[in-house]
């Protein structure tokens, strides 16, 4: 694809998937926020309709006074506003900006030969057959273990975990994260689009048959909308984790996924139960102390000081593997994309000096970069960098 359709087309495909998102998440929240903060209504009339719940919220200049019935009202109000293209928006827009950046580029960012040399077509069949196979287990998991929510919540957990092993055997570090994201997204936008609108649509054609709605389907579709509301964060920092190298370029990145897609989940659940009244500072007290292991647990080592570098490495070997490895991208005039990612270009020696920590982060200490190792950086070059920058990172000609 050409570099500049490809910007053109990650810029408005990325800022739809995110507006879409912050309306789909915004909508979870608010909406489980409602449901767990419902009170028994005042009025007898109100109880007598059919009403469960009620919640009062001032907002914008002007109070709100929502009701949720126990199965449906005598009479089916209109308008009804449906909540669903937000979820559908969210999902196309993803898979789109999923093709763009890594179908189209695969050789560059889904497939990395040192993890699998499995080619760019196989890649990709993969990379879809596992988006499907997402949503064909867990909605199978929960069928046969409806009514068991712990242990359909552990069965979950231990497909994730599969899931991000399986994802970082096939594909580099950066698409393995997304892929997972990307399995879970697509078990999100499942149970809307069939479950929860299929369960509400049952509703709205029992009152217009006349009818009494059978509330079953209805129970349902609000587990599915739970499973949705824990998914949240684990989802979301699976679609923003290609900023973080440090994550996705670690040696078990897929435990390292794990762990904050768990602390997300928990850090979820706290807020649901404040929703209810229960504050239970504890959680996030043990979901801080996680993060504070894992920042421990994955601080680069140093390595070697520069007293255990048998020789010094002359800035000549260092251009020579900039030039070879990373021009084709951090240049004023690249050859693999329309412009330098970042505006960060290697063309000079102070340029060079000047992102020396960010080259040790991305090529020595993570090796995320080059993506998926398309120019094929070797290790020995990896090696070079790290001794130069133990060194001093001297740019001068010796």
């Amino acid at each position: 694809m050409d570099p500049y359709l490809s910007d053109w087309l990650t810029i408005l495909l990325r800022w739809l998937h995110v507006v879409a998102g912050i309306a789909w998440i915004g909508a979870s929240f608010y909406f489980i926020y409602l449901d767990l903060s419902l009170r028994p209504p005042k009025r007898r009339e109100d109880r007598q309709a059919g009403v469960s719940g009620e919640f009062w919220a001032v907002h914008g200049g002007g109070f709100y006074h929502s009701q949720k019935y126990r199965v449906a009202p005598a009479t089916l109000p209109y308008p009804l506003h449906w909540f669903k293209w937000e979820a559908y928006t969210t999902w196309l827009s993803g898979f789109a900006l999923f093709v763009v950046l890594y179908y189209a580029n695969a050789d560059g960012f889904l497939v990395d030969p040192a993890v699998a040399d499995i080619g760019e077509a196989a890649a990709i069949a993969a990379s879809i057959g596992l988006l499907a196979l997402a949503w064909v287990v867990y909605d199978v998991l929960c069928r046969v273990l409806a009514g068991r929510e712990v242990l359909l919540g552990l069965a979950v957990a231990l497909f994730t975990v599969a899931a991000a092993y399986a994802s970082a055997q096939l594909f580099s570090g950066r698409a393995a994260f997304i892929q997972v994201g990307a399995m879970l997204g697509t078990m999100m936008a499942g149970n809307v689009f069939f479950n929860i609108i299929p369960a509400h649509r049952e509703l709205v054609r029992a009152k217009e048959e006349g009818r009494e709605p059978d509330p079953t389907p209805g129970i349902r579709a609000k587990e599915r909308s739970v499973h949705n509301n824990y998914l949240t964060l684990p989802v979301v920092f699976a679609m923003i984790s290609n900023h973080f190298p440090l994550a996705y370029g670690h040696a078990r990145n897929w435990l390292v996924l794990l762990v904050l897609m768990a602390i997300g989940a928990w850090v979820r659940h706290f807020f649901n139960l404040r929703h209810q009244g229960k504050t239970r500072w504890s959680i996030l007290a043990t979901a801080g102390i996680a993060l504070v292991v894992l920042a421990v647990v994955l601080r680069p080592d140093d390595g070697a000081s520069a007293d255990g570098d048998t020789e010094p490495v002359a800035f000549a070997d260092v251009e020579r593997v900039i030039e070879a490895r990373c021009l084709a991208c951090h240049s004023v005039d690249p050859t693999d994309v329309s412009s330098a990612p970042g505006g960060v270009t290697f063309d000079t020696p102070e340029e060079i000096e000047a992102h020396v920590d960010a080259i040790r982060r991305q090529a020595v200490d993570s090796r995320a970069m080059p993506p998926g190792n398309v120019t094929g950086m070797t290790d020995e070059e990896r090696e070079l960098l790290g001794a130069w920058i133990r060194q001093g990172a001297d740019v001068s000609p010796r």
